[in-house]
Order: structure tokens, then C-alpha cells, then sequence
């Protein structure tokens, strides 16, 4: 919590001694000086992070530092995967060979990865590695750093911009298993809009069913214009594929009419207006399922999107939140701009990893 750098890494790096895998979640002021400081102290141990807003104990913070170290139970090779704008396969390669090498077993590996951009060519690229080996994705992007500022990602002392970093993550003493949670559902007489026009490098969806996309979703909704983008807390658009729902968030209004979002839209996708269902209810059936099947919880790692965030502060309910994680097991969250999650880059969810 100390908010001189040097100060914070002697402070963070305290308790962990001969660490197999360090992860560093850090308030985005302290981010990169701290990369430095905590890759000379441990220089040969793999490490990844990230700036983030921060969940640990009961509460949220922007301006706290966390180092996570994983102990003789874990197996880990790490990488980069680096040009998420133009070529990404690049670095797919490399990561083949540390695939290969962490030989993943019957659900016990994961790649956690942090982004900056990019994400749906991203999880197409790191699947073409990690599909036949059956590991999932479980990951976040960079988000609520400085204006001006430009995103960067760490791998064992080097900051990359326009990258991903991950860690292929073995548990040898149990398994890791993932969860997504999903807040949001169609309405009670639901409509299914076709996106017939989209513009996919600005993330613009123009038009539905031939209509500008913002007069459909305020028709639906039953807002004005000027309301569309806070009523998006609960009521984002989702993507509809059989009977998933994967959620995407416009964040503004383009020219004509059209919506921005975080998440892609493409051409002819099914897409509904979705609405807030009982969080709270929900949220205690995913920590039942988890304590169910999770005979010895040892750290659960969540990442929440800003607009969850957002939604669970401006109810009083975010510290609930953090608390009722914390209940459950040793928890760690973050909050991303947008969730990775197996196959799949979703908003407005949340994805964790929970280990034995």
C-alpha cells in the first residue's frame, strides 16, 4: 500500500520467498518502475502484469500494488505474443514450444493472459497453440490507465506495447477449473436484430435490420439518444449463438447513428438488447458451483469488466462483492476493459480461474 515505488515492492515482495511464477498487478503509476525493480530482485523467475484497478480483502483500489507468487505446485512457461494490430501469428511458434513443453494435463493448465488491444484476432491467434492441447483462456484487457498514456503489458522485465502477455499455468498438485458469470439476459419479450452493416477495425456497428443501430437499441431499451450509453450498464447488446449470450458494450454513438463498443459486431451476427437480471442471485450460484466442485480452494483469480465495476459501485454493492469472493477462498481480481474467455472476447463479465 505504500505509495513510494521502492517502498511498495519491499513491501509487496516481503513475504514470498523462492518463488516458481510472480504476477504483478499494479496501480498504473507505480507499473513500470516496479516491473523493473521486482525483475532484478527475482531475475530468474518468470513473471507477467499488468496496471489494474485492483480487488483483495473487501475492497477495490487504483492505487495499491499486487505481487502474486506461486509456489513448488506450479509449472509455468511464459511469453509474448507481440504486433496484436497486424501479425500476431508471429509469435504463435514459440508459443507451440511452450505448449509442448508444459505438457497440460486433464484440466489442469490454464493461459492467463493481459492485453492491449485487439482481443478477437487475439483469441483466434492463441488458440491455433492452445486448442489441441485443450487449454483455456482465461484473461482481460488493460484498462483505466492515464490519458496519453499507452498500454503496456509485462513478460520477465520488458514492457510491450500493442502485445498480450500470458503464462501457461500448470497446477501439478489439482486441477484449475474456469468460470464465466453472466449477469445479463434477453428481455421478456425478446427481438433478434441482424447486423447488416458493420465497420470491424473501429469496433462500429452502423445499422440493424437496415436501421440505424442506435434508433433499434433505443426503440428496444425505450430510451432516448441522449440516455443510450449509461443505460448500457443494464442494457448491453449480446451476441446470440444457439442458446449463448456473449455480451458487448457500446460505449458511443458514431456518425449517423451507429454504436462503438468494445467488442466486436460482425456482419450478419444475431443481436438482442439484453437486460440487468438478479445479480446478486446469480453471483450466489456461481460461489455454490465453485465451493461445489472445488473440494480445496487454494486462490481464485477474477477479472471484471469496468462496466460491472462501474454498475456493482454506483448500487453499493461492489465491497459485497469483493467480500462474497473472498468468502469462498483467497481471492485476487482486476478489472479489464474486456474479458478473454476460451474461445471467446465478451464484455460485461466476469471470468475466473480457481485452483486447488
Amino acid at each position: 500500500m505504500k505509495t513510494e515505488v521502492e517502498a511498495a515492492v519491499a513491501e509487496a515482495c516481503s513475504k514470498i520467498s523462492a518463488p516458481k511464477f510472480l504476477v504483478l498487478l499494479s496501480s498504473f503509476n507505480q507499473f513500470e518502475k516496479a516491473s523493473k525493480l521486482i525483475a532484478e530482485k527475482f531475475p530468474n523467475v518468470p513473471i507477467i502484469g499488468t496496471g489494474t484497478i485492483s480487488y483483495y480483502d473487501t475492497t477495490s483500489s487504483d492505487k495499491r500494488m499486487l505481487l502474486l507468487g506461486f509456489g513448488n505446485d506450479a509449472e509455468v512457461e511464459v511469453g509474448v505474443v507481440r504486433n496484436l494490430s497486424t501479425a500476431p501469428m508471429l509469435d504463435i511458434p514459440a508459443m507451440e514450444e511452450k505448449v509442448s513443453k508444459i505438457q497440460a494435463g486433464d484440466g489442469n493448465t490454464i493461459c492467463l493472459e493481459f492485453c492491449t488491444n485487439d482481443e478477437e484476432r487475439l483469441v483466434t491467434t492463441l488458440n491455433v497453440a492452445l486448442e489441441r492441447a485443450r487449454i483455456p483462456i482465461v484473461g482481460g484487457t488493460v484498462f483505466g490507465y492515464p490519458d496519453g498514456y499507452s498500454p503496456k503489458v509485462l513478460v520477465n522485465g520488458q514492457l510491450y506495447e500493442n502485445a498480450c502477455c500470458y503464462a501457461l499455468l500448470k497446477n501439478k498438485s489439482g486441477k484449475i477449473r474456469t468460470y464465466s458469470e453472466n449477469i445479463y439476459g434477453p428481455m421478456e419479450c425478446p427481438v433478434t436484430h441482424i447486423a447488416t452493416k458493420v465497420n470491424l477495425s473501429a469496433k462500429e456497428c452502423i445499422s440493424l435490420d437496415g436501421r440505424p443501430a442506435a434508433d433499434v437499441y433505443c426503440q428496444d431499451a425505450n430510451v432516448s439518444r441522449n440516455e443510450l450509453v449509461d443505460n448500457v450498464l443494464t442494457n448491453p447488446l449480446g451476441r446470440v449463438i444457439g442458446d449463448q449470450i456473449f455480451i458487448t458494450s457500446p460505449y458511443a454513438i458514431g456518425n449517423n447513428g451507429s454504436l462503438i463498443s468494445y467488442k466486436r459486431i460482425n456482419e450478419n451476427d444475431s443481436i438482442q438488447v439484453l437486460e440487468l437480471k438478479d445479480y446478486e442471485s446469480i453471483g450466489a450460484d456461481t460461489r455454490r458451483n465453485i465451493r461445489d466442485e472445488n473440494s480445496h480452494i487454494s486462490f481464485i483469480l477474477s477479472i471484471n469488466c469496468i462496466y460491472r465495476h462501474l454498475l456493482y459501485s454506483n448500487r453499493g454493492y461492489l465491497d459485497t462483492f469483493i467480500s462474497e469472493m473472498k468468502s469462498v477462498g483467497p481471492h485476487v481480481g482486476i478489472v479489464g476493459g474486456g474479458e478473454q474467455y476460451k474461445k471467446q472476447h465478451v464484455n460485461q463479465t466476469m471470468v475466473c480461474a480457481v485452483f486447488e
